[in-house]
């Protein structure tokens, strides 16, 4: 029997995907690549290699903007 989690961890810190990253701030995705690449915003790579970026600092970076 699979357990599956229906709720996330209390502490878990959610990130956001690179094309949900780009609707928040109103650029393509190839722009969040690139500034993730430079070091403008912060991100994480899962083990498939993907970038995902914490959502509270790019909410405060939109809401900055």
């Amino acid at each position: 029997m699979l357990h599956q989690r229906t709720r996330p961890l209390p502490d878990a810190e959610s990130f956001l995907h690179t094309s949900h990253v780009a609707d928040i701030l109103h650029v393509c995705p190839k722009t969040i690549a690139r500034w993730a690449n430079d070091g403008r915003l912060p991100y994480q790579r899962t083990l498939g290699g993907h970038r995902r970026s914490p959502e509270p600092a790019i909410r405060q970076l939109a809401a900055s903007q």
